[in-house]
């Protein structure tokens, strides 16, 4: 099978492409340039390929991704929401652009591979292919993932899937890949997306529940819901972020059990396993990515795609823009974008 592997230069996505070309599959390296600053990025998967002794082929994406996930992360922010790329990017440049991008360069390939810790499985009652958090790794990948459409699942290849990190690394060692003593990389490529924001209204308000005015802030795109860090204001007490108000550019600020919230909206689903299931329908969920998950139900449609979720216990800090992932045991049902706490 011709398989394109999406190549970063760390360990996992050169082995995965390892892997793949041990199995006797044709494998062709592809690298996408998002940012200026791209030497050590594409030198190290240069290197990769080069091993491997497999063609490698640079996209340019830096203008699809400015139009894209740079401009979501800015609209985010400036609407009081903390934005969570990682997962926009897979679903929309990584598994998106990127493939497209390919195609139409001329390249030839049935499947497109990464060296993600995920499983894909197609039901085979229903025809709709799920996916899975990786069977040993430390890390839920599928969370990140969990944004993919049906017709990306078909299409792609997880090597890694049910495999470890130790394996991973001693696979890279007997390899001879230079890779396997390189740090664990993030899943964000741009580091800290933070550098790339404009800033927005400026400083306003920091009140309390009351409207009492506390104290200054330096614009709303540097908090967010939970936040205790950095405040800057002294009450005697702990004091976190409970709610950003972008029509008054204030933010509130209260008492840590004030963080409780019974359920969530959330909207831009992406069906999974599942394709709208009969309700109430239980399973678990996250609300972020470090969340080891409860149990909840999605209890209730609403008008313009939304969905009422319902803890079966209060969850702290919910907050708007983050991904909220619904999992049936390791397998992703649902996922969406959180509106509200309510």
């Amino acid at each position: 099978m011709k398989i394109a592997v999406g190549l970063s230069g760390g360990v996992d996505s050169s082995v995965a492409a390892f892997l793949l070309k041990q199995a006797g599959h044709e494998v062709t390296g592809i690298t996408m340039r998002i940012v200026e600053d791209f030497d050590t990025t594409g030198g190290d998967a240069r290197r990769v390929a080069e091993h491997l002794e497999i063609p490698l082929h640079i996209l340019d994406l830096r203008s699809e991704y400015e139009k894209t996930i740079l401009k979501y992360i800015r609209e985010d922010y400036a609407a009081g929401r903390t934005p969570n790329p990682c997962v926009r990017c897979n679903h929309e440049v990584k598994f998106g652009l990127f493939i497209a991008r390919a195609l139409e360069s001329g390249l030839d390939f049935e499947k497109f591979a990464t060296g993600h810790y995920a499983r894909i499985r197609k039901n085979p009652e229903t025809g709709r292919f799920g996916l899975s958090k990786g069977t040993f790794a430390d890390k839920d990948q599928a969370y990140f993932l969990s944004l993919l459409v049906q017709e990306q699942l078909a299409r792609t290849v997880f090597p890694l899937g049910e495999m470890n990190k130790d394996e991973v690394r001693e696979i890279a060692k007997e390899a001879g890949l230079f890779t396997h003593k390189k740090g664990e990389s993030q899943d964000l490529c741009l580091g800290n997306y933070r550098q790339f924001l404009v800033e927005g209204r400026g400083a306003g308000e920091f009140v309390d529940t009351s409207g009492k005015v506390l104290g200054q802030h330096k614009g709303i795109e540097h908090y967010t819901i939970g936040q205790r860090r950095g405040l800057g204001i002294g009450a005697g007490h702990p004091l976190y972020v409970l709610e950003i108000d972008t029509s008054s550019n204030r933010i509130i600020l209260g008492l840590d059990e004030e963080l409780a919230s019974d359920g969530m909206i959330i909207g831009d689903i992406s069906w999974g396993v599942v394709s709208q299931p009969a309700l109430p329908y239980g399973g678990t969920v996250k609300i972020r990515y470090r969340d080891d998950g409860s149990p909840a139900t999605l209890a209730e449609s609403l008008p313009e795609g939304e969905f009422r979720i319902l803890f079966d216990k209060p969850r702290r800090a919910v907050t708007p823009g983050q991904l909220a992932v619904f999992y049936q045991g390791e397998e992703v049902a649902f996922a969406g974008f959180i509106r509200r706490a309510i």
